[in-house]
């Protein structure tokens, strides 16, 4: 999902293009135009914002910053919709600077965010930290990669039942795994993670969640597969979800939210796709699709109070940026 200057990490790169060639009256047109569903827009000092989720114990988005950094945005109980919300930073890493802050989660058992860190621009550096909710005290600092091993790009982020973490690699096809505590535990690798042609391999596993079940949902976002990963056997084993139905493809797919048990939010081109399974997750159809403000791209969904949000990549407007959460009405 990024703008970075290899072809390896050139999602957010390719899409900035795109939308620089965009004509400026059309964008105009587009932000004066009146949303279709509900917006949370709030202002911020950053141009880029990777993923937004719902903590719903605090009321707020967390928000993570390609720049570096996690912000909060609150929103209150008196909130007006269309009022204009405000961002607040809670993390800076000065031991960081340099990486970009990239897939998020919301652990509330343990009362922590995690957070992947990432060298978007020369992939040589990939780490995941966890903070305390509360008082944002670090509680561990793990890196994944680094100088003088292979290129990687540390993406999205999701915690199983025992508090273990998953990190995928959007650039090595792997998925790193690491303990309750911080402690490295392994890798995860398959040949299904790598599809024959190359130009698939561009963007590789990219969103990622955990299912109550036992096992990882994730996206390989260049070619749209999806893949089932039982996490309760030592083998980790990996499967093809046989991903049908009329509803096209999930190529582009970026980040991912259970909706349900059955249903599963993908976020990316184009805004969101719906996607539910009848028999655990050994098959799936795309059921409904949202189109939303498509010149903001967006990166990453969460669910607030039942509804879908999704979170966009852009901010636009000078001097300061205004983001958007955007609700995410499916529809067939």
């Amino acid at each position: 999902m990024r703008m970075a200057c290899s072809l390896c990490c050139t999602k957010s790169l390719l899409l900035l293009f795109i939308v620089s060639a965009i004509p400026t009256a059309y964008l105009i047109f587009l932000e004066l135009s009146i949303p279709a569903t509900h917006v949370y827009h709030y202002h911020s000092s950053g141009l880029f914002r990777e993923c937004a989720k719902w903590d719903h114990l605090n009321r707020r988005f967390l928000v993570s910053y390609m720049d570096g950094g996690v912000g909060q945005v609150t929103v209150p109980h008196d909130y007006s919709p269309g009022s204009v919300l405000r961002e607040v930073t809670v993390v800076k890493e000065p031991d960081l600077i340099g990486n970009g802050s990239l897939g998020i989660a919301v652990d509330h058992l343990r009362n922590r965010l995690l957070v992947v860190f990432a060298d978007i621009m020369g992939n040589r550096y990939g780490a995941l930290a966890a903070y305390d909710l509360s008082t944002w005290h670090r509680l561990f600092l793990t890196q994944l990669s680094g100088p003088g091993g292979e290129k990687s790009f540390a993406d999205d982020v999701a915690v199983d039942a025992v508090g273990n973490a998953y990190v995928t690699d959007a650039k090595g096809s792997k998925i790193w795994k690491v303990s309750v505590n911080g402690e490295f535990l392994s890798i995860i690798k398959s040949p299904l993670f790598t599809p024959k042609e190359w130009y698939k391999n561009l963007v590789t596993l990219n969103g990622i969640v955990y299912h109550p079940d036992g096992f990882l949902i994730v996206i390989h976002t260049f070619s749209g597969n999806l893949y089932k990963i039982d996490v309760t056997k030592g083998d980790d084993e990996v499967k093809l979800i046989n991903v049908s139905g009329g509803g096209g493809s999930l190529r582009f797919g970026d980040g991912l939210e259970l909706l349900s048990a059955t249903k599963l939010v993908v976020a990316g081109n184009p805004s969101g796709r719906l996607v539910e399974s009848s028999d655990g997750w050994e098959t799936a159809s795309i059921v409904a699709k949202f189109s939303g403000p498509a010149h903001r791209l967006a990166t990453a969904a969460t669910v607030k109070d039942g509804r879908v949000y999704l979170s966009h990549l852009f901010g636009l407007g000078y001097p300061k940026k205004k983001h958007a959460i955007v609700e995410a009405v499916f529809s067939t």
